[in-house]
C-alpha cells in the first residue's frame, strides 16, 4: 500500500483547510422568519462562536409563546466549535505537510463523523427549544410545537421559518463532499492497481459530487396539500376543494400555498413573494391529474366554476381536456393573467 498521497490530493487538502479557516469567521447557518407583521423578515445567524441577527426581536416573540430566550452563553457548542473547526484546519495542514495516507484517512473519517454528529446536535437543540415551552406563556395553542425545520421551510402559526446553511455552512458542506469524493477516488485508484476494477475514476469526481450536491440543495418543487388542515397563504382559509389552487416555490425552496388563483395573483401583485424570488409557479389540474407548471397550463374562466374565493378560474393540462369539460367560458393562458 502506498504511504504517500498524490500531489493533486495534497493541493486539494490544503485548499480545504483554508476553507475551514474561513468557516470560523462566516455565518454557518441561518433561520429566516417571515410574517405579515414583519414584511422585511427576521433572521437568526449562527456562527461558530455566537448567535447573530435579530436575536432580541426573536427573544421578544419567544416570550409570548413560551420558548426559551436565545443567548450565546447558554450553548456549550459555541465554546467548543471554534476549537473543533480550527483543529480540523490545523490537522488538514499537517496532512498536507506530513503527506501520509493513514493520517489523511483518519482526518477524513473524523471530519465526516463530527459533521454528522453536529447535525444531530443541531436537531436536538431545535427540538428542545420548540417543544419545551413555558406552561404559563401568554399565548398557548394546545398540541402546538415551534420546532424550526432542520433544513427547508416550515409554517409555524403565522410565521414561515426557512432554515438553510449560510456562506460558512456551504463551505463546510463543500469540504465534506470533497473529502468523501477523495476517499472514493483513492479507493478506486487502489482497486484499479490491484486489477479489481477495469478503469480509473476521473480525477474530477470530487467536483462532480459537489456539483450534484448543490443541484439537489437548490431543487424546488410543489408540496402536497393537507386538505382540512393547511391554510391559504393569502386569505388564510383552510383548503377544502381539490380542484382549485396553486403554489409558488421560491428559488430558496420556500412554498406559498393558495386555495384559489385569485389569492395567488393578489399575493404576487403585493410582492409576496417578490418577483426576483420566484422559482416556479404550479397550478392544480381541475381534473385531478396533479400539478401543472403555470406556464404550461390552459386556463378557463367561468362563473359556474364557483372557486373558493371567487376567482372562478380552473387549470387544465391541455386544450383538449379543457374543451371536454362541462364548463364554457373564456380560455386563457398564464401570461394573460401575470406578466
Amino acid at each position: 500500500m502506498e504511504k504517500k498521497l498524490p500531489s493533486d490530493y495534497r493541493a486539494v487538502i490544503f485548499l480545504l483547510s483554508l476553507g475551514l479557516i474561513l468557516v470560523l469567521y462566516l455565518p454557518i447557518w441561518k433561520i429566516e422568519l417571515s410574517a405579515p407583521q414583519y414584511p422585511e423578515g427576521l433572521t437568526l445567524k449562527i456562527y461558530a462562536n455566537r448567535i447573530g441577527g435579530d436575536v432580541d426581536v426573536v427573544n421578544g416573540l419567544n416570550h409570548y409563546i413560551g420558548m426559551h430566550t436565545l443567548h450565546t452563553r447558554d450553548f456549550v457548542e459555541f465554546v467548543a466549535m471554534p476549537y473543533i473547526i480550527g483543529g480540523f484546519a490545523v490537522l488538514g495542514f499537517l496532512v498536507f505537510l506530513i503527506n501520509r495516507r493513514t493520517l489523511f484517512y483518519g482526518w477524513a473519517f473524523l471530519f465526516l463523523l463530527i459533521a454528522f454528529t453536529s447535525m444531530i446536535d443541531f436537531y436536538r437543540w431545535e427540538y428542545n427549544y420548540g417543544h419545551n415551552l413555558d406552561p404559563q406563556a401568554p399565548i398557548q395553542v394546545p398540541g402546538m410545537a415551534y420546532q424550526p425545520p432542520l433544513l427547508g421551510y416550515k409554517q409555524l402559526l403565522n410565521f414561515g421559518a426557512y432554515s438553510i446553511p449560510d456562506s460558512g455552512g456551504w463551505i463546510f458542506v463543500g469540504v465534506g463532499v470533497v473529502i468523501a469524493g477523495l476517499l472514493v477516488l483513492d479507493w478506486r485508484r487502489k482497486a484499479h492497481k490491484r486489477g479489481r476494477i477495469p478503469t480509473v475514476v476521473p480525477a474530477k469526481l470530487p467536483l462532480l459530487l459537489l456539483f450534484c450536491c448543490l443541484l439537489q440543495g437548490c431543487a424546488t418543487g410543489p408540496q402536497p396539500i393537507a386538505y382540512g388542515k393547511d391554510n391559504c397563504s393569502y386569505c388564510k382559509m383552510t383548503f377544502a376543494d381539490k380542484r382549485f389552487g396553486g403554489e409558488v416555490c421560491t428559488r430558496k425552496g420556500k412554498v406559498y400555498k393558495f386555495d384559489d388563483l385569485h389569492c395567488l395573483l393578489a399575493s404576487l401583485q403585493e410582492g409576496a413573494p417578490a418577483r426576483e424570488e420566484i422559482g416556479t409557479i404550479y397550478l392544480l389540474d381541475f381534473t385531478g391529474r396533479g400539478w401543472i407548471e403555470a406556464s404550461k397550463a390552459y386556463l378557463l374562466k367561468c362563473a359556474d366554476l364557483h372557486t373558493p374565493m371567487g376567482g372562478d378560474i380552473a387549470a387544465f393540462t391541455s386544450t383538449a381536456v379543457l374543451q371536454h369539460s362541462e364548463f364554457n367560458g373564456q380560455q386563457l393562458l398564464w401570461k394573460d393573467l401575470y406578466r
